[in-house]
């Protein structure tokens, strides 16, 4: 085939008039409007979106606590399950909820009460367990919704669900959603950094979870390590300076702009935009993680586990120093909090790896004036079921997963402080009254971000696709 017909089968009329009249309208119009805009988005490759109203969040970090952490055990705290423990759950209030295979096959399931004690505390008496003493102490700058339910009953597609909106995998993350739609306040830094607490197991974690989906590559999640080498394959190999790979870029760029006139295809510009992103990186990424320069006041704030890289309480600093120099998305992932069994003492360890941590990076958001522009979200995928799985004894018992109801807090900007909304009955089985489903959590997100999640979309093989495909509403009574 001759170099025109391969052109044609590239670049279609559709594509010609597409790109002219839009394309090049719009940077005009834009360029007319607001250069600075133009010149941000261009940089960031996230063309022409931008925020629909404005935000009441900058930037966000979600503390993604993998497994299903135990509400019963944590911040729902139900007293009857105690009264009744050891008996059997009322048909009345299972009421042919569906079990999973791990508990279908029980002949009972008797309700377990939680081994831990409950107090309120703050202005706004919110109930912690004994689990949660630091988290307990920001009592008053958290939001708590205790009615969130999701349509999974799995680890997968529930995890899946809540971070990208749908069950399939394929679908753009929600930090990639914000990262289309925001771009970046930092050239030096990607717009959506993921950090995994190392040698950390339970359920695995899958790259989709912060996946770009079929949104331009430049928006997915960069996964930052501990170690020597934070981000994969970012440092020259042997024999290969700086200047060296800053003329093969710049020879690249030369190809692919050639490329990019022939085919129009938009990823060429994502492509390029990765490798000058991980260029500036060489320089930036050390930095960022240079964290022996913190005082010592702050580890000691942030606990025990602050010095070693890879932790919680490390990440947790890490994504503070993160928002701090412009890095739109952080999502923190810890694992391990699938406790089928053994829960009383699962559950402590849980507990001591994060709370601290989690109640350090909110007082210290808050005592530099990030907070009021920084969200922080902390949940898993799903909670726990009020009756055992396995045998109940006097020292043990375990909880199955429970899509039915949970819990998770918000914090910071456009968040109203000390309250807590949606409530479950008696049982802790079935929410009473403020449901929350996923998509509604994901719109109210994205509204503090300053979009309207049924407007936010890209187009995708003929249709238009939206983080919660239109599905939500935003849940404005938890909003200052």
């Amino acid at each position: 085939m001759g170099h025109c017909g391969q052109f044609e089968n590239n670049y279609s009329r559709r594509d010609f008039l597409r790109k002219t009249s839009l394309g090049l309208g719009a940077l005009s119009l834009a360029s007319l409007l607001d250069p600075g805009l133009l010149a941000t988005n261009q940089m960031s490759g996230t063309g022409m979106i931008g925020p629909h109203f404005a935000p009441k969040a900058k930037r966000m970090i979600y503390l993604f606590q993998s497994g299903g952490p135990a509400q019963h055990d944590l911040f729902d705290y139900k007293p009857l399950l105690n009264k009744m423990n050891g008996q059997e759950i009322p048909e009345s209030i299972v009421n042919g909820q569906r079990f999973t295979g791990m508990t279908a096959g029980q002949a009972s399931f008797p309700l377990a009460g939680s081994h831990f004690s409950f107090k309120k505390y703050g202005q706004s008496g919110a109930l912690f367990s004994e689990l949660m003493p630091h988290t307990s102490r920001v009592a008053d700058d958290l939001a708590f919704i205790k009615s969130m339910h999701t349509d999974a009953i799995n680890h997968d597609p529930a995890a899946t669900l809540i971070l990208t909106g749908s069950q399939l995998s394929g679908r753009p993350s929600l930090g990639a959603w914000l990262s289309y739609g925001l771009g970046s306040e930092n050239r030096n830094l990607p717009d959506f950094v993921v950090l995994v607490t190392k040698d950390k197991y339970g359920q695995p974690l899958y790259s989709r979870l912060w996946g770009n989906g079929f949104l331009p590559s430049h928006h997915q999640g960069v996964q930052f390590r501990a170690g020597k080498n934070p981000v994969l394959f970012l440092n020259n190999p042997p024999g290969v300076t700086d200047s060296n790979r800053a003329s093969q870029l710049q020879y690249l760029n030369k190809l692919e702009q050639i490329n990019l006139k022939e085919t129009g295809d938009p990823e060429i510009e994502a492509r390029m935009a990765q490798y000058e992103m991980a260029f500036r990186m060489q320089t930036s990424v050390p930095e960022i993680m240079s964290v022996e320069k913190e005082p010592e006041y702050i580890y000691d704030m942030y606990g025990p586990d602050a010095k070693i890289p890879g932790t919680y309480a490390a990440n947790a600093l890490l994504a503070r120093r993160l928002v701090e120099k412009g890095v739109r998305s952080v999502q923190l992932y810890h694992q391990g909090w699938d406790q089928h069994g053994n829960l009383p003492a699962a559950i402590t360890t849980q507990c001591k790896e994060t709370d601290q941590p989690t109640a350090a990076l909110i007082t210290d958001l808050k005592q530099r004036g990030l907070l009021e522009d920084t969200l922080v979200v902390w949940g898993g995928e799903f909670g726990r079921t009020s009756y055992t799985q396995g045998q109940l004894s006097a020292t043990n018992y375990g909880r199955d997963h429970h899509p039915k109801c949970f819990t998770i807090f918000m914090a910071g900007a456009g968040i109203k402080a000390g309250i807590t909304y949606g409530k479950t009955d008696d049982f802790g089985y079935n929410i009473i009254e403020n449901p929350v489903h996923i998509h509604d959590l994901q719109a109210t997100i994205l509204h503090l971000m300053g979009f309207d999640h049924k407007q936010l979309s890209y187009k995708h093989q003929g249709r238009r696709y939206r983080l919660t495909d239109q599905f939500g509403t935003v849940v404005k009574d938890i909003l200052s």
